[in-house]
């Protein structure tokens, strides 16, 4: 006996031509994606998100994706905010914070460049301490955001807010520089990998 399922619809069994409604926990699931909702913001919330952005970030967001659509999905692991259809930026707590995907951000952004030796705790989401920073570049404010990046090949790792200003933090040789926020491989990553694939 074949079943047809479509999400939501009547659906017919083939073989003796009855109909059935599937509500949508009767369907299989889907493997590699958490559940989620997904829907447009009105003009006035997207608005009111690329304001807010703009003032957090440094960066013109209005200009930058002034026609562009921008979603919301509600997921298992927050509300992720897709603009142009890519995972640009995701909500944590009241503030919205960009991801590892905004290359826009990412490459303008102050940087920490880190030792390799530093990598993999940042890649699990430790807190970047003066011992294994190489470098600092760009000026930031205390509470603003960075980018973490490896001294080899410049890839951005994690995003942080410093805990003190750029001048202080090239003059301190020990204690913690950045508190990490996002990190590649934490679930914010791995969930909007997903997306973009």
């Amino acid at each position: 006996m074949d079943k047809i399922y479509k999400r939501g619809k009547l659906t017919k069994n083939t073989n003796d031509s009855k109909v059935k409604f599937l509500a949508c926990s009767d369907l299989p699931k889907r493997s590699n994606m958490p559940t989620q909702r997904r829907y447009p913001l009105k003009t006035k919330e997207a608005k009111q998100i690329l304001e807010q952005t703009s003032k957090t970030l440094n960066l013109d967001m209005e200009t930058l994706f002034e026609k562009s659509t921008i979603e919301v999905v509600e997921s298992d692991v927050g509300e992720i905010y897709l603009i142009g259809a890519k995972p640009l930026l995701y909500k944590a707590g009241d503030k919205i914070l960009p991801t590892l995907h905004f290359v826009e951000f990412t490459s303008k952004a102050p940087k920490i460049v880190v030792d390799m030796g530093a990598v993999p705790y940042v890649c699990k989401g430790a807190t970047v301490m003066a011992p294994g920073i190489v470098r600092i570049e760009g000026e930031f404010a205390k509470g603003d955001l960075v980018v973490i990046v490896d001294m080899k090949f410049g890839k951005a790792l994690a995003l942080g807010e410093s805990l003190m200003d750029s001048i202080v933090a090239k003059q301190t040789k020990k204690g913690p520089i950045v508190k990490t926020q996002h990190w590649v491989s934490d679930k914010i990553w791995d969930y909007t990998k997903k997306l973009t694939e």
